[in-house]
């Protein structure tokens, strides 16, 4: 996989798509182009079915919270060119409210993958046939991956003796018997020092 043969390759996508393609950008030996989610169906086909490209395989689809920007997530699409040996990556910024269009029909093997992507960051698949949750549990409340989940998650789940199955619970952290220690890892144990004078001080007194 040379320089030459993605530069070309850049070439060959910005000529095909030219109105279609926002920004190419060369990373990591990796072409990324920046499509909008309304011409994703057609950049896909088009990667797949045309002669210059053969991206034939649909190698993944991940996602990105970008918590603060104005369309938050970002929806990464990753192709490969068995015959070319080239490999391209799809890119598109998704609002929190949009729905985006289910490339199953064109890739079977996306059918996990957005499954994956809804399981992780509630991003929904338009025309999905099965869009259910893959990772965690139908009953898991909130997504995973988002950067606003919460480290301990909302609800804890475990077996109750009482009724003899599985439960849901809310999460509860009990704070009354923490005792936290804010100091710093670098100054070592120096406020040990401190309260070992102060034993001193109490045992001279008493």
């Amino acid at each position: 996989m040379s320089l030459e043969n993605i530069k070309n390759l850049e070439k060959s996508v910005t000529s095909e798509l030219a109105n279609k393609v926002s920004k190419s950008i060369i990373s990591y030996e990796e072409l990324q182009i920046n499509i909008k989610i309304d011409d994703l169906i057609h950049v896909i086909n088009t990667l797949k079915s045309n002669e210059k490209f053969k991206f034939k395989q649909l190698i993944d689809i991940a996602g990105v919270d970008n918590l603060g920007n104005e369309k938050r997530f970002q929806i990464i699409y990753l192709l490969l060119s068995h015959e070319y040996n080239l490999r391209i990556k799809i890119m598109i910024d998704v609002d929190q409210s949009q729905q985006v269009p289910s490339i199953v029909k064109i890739y079977p093997s996306a059918n996990w993958m957005e499954r994956e992507v809804f399981d992780m960051y509630g991003i929904k698949f338009v025309q999905h046939p099965d869009l259910r949750r893959i990772l965690t549990d139908y009953n898991f409340k909130g997504y995973p991956l988002r950067k606003d989940f919460p480290l301990t998650g909302f609800n804890e789940v475990r077996y109750s003796e009482k009724e003899k199955k599985i439960i849901y619970e809310p999460v509860k952290l009990e704070q009354n018997y923490r005792d936290f220690d804010f100091s710093s890892p670098w100054e070592g144990t120096n406020y040990l020092k401190d309260i070992n004078k102060e034993m001193t001080k109490n045992d001279k007194k008493n």
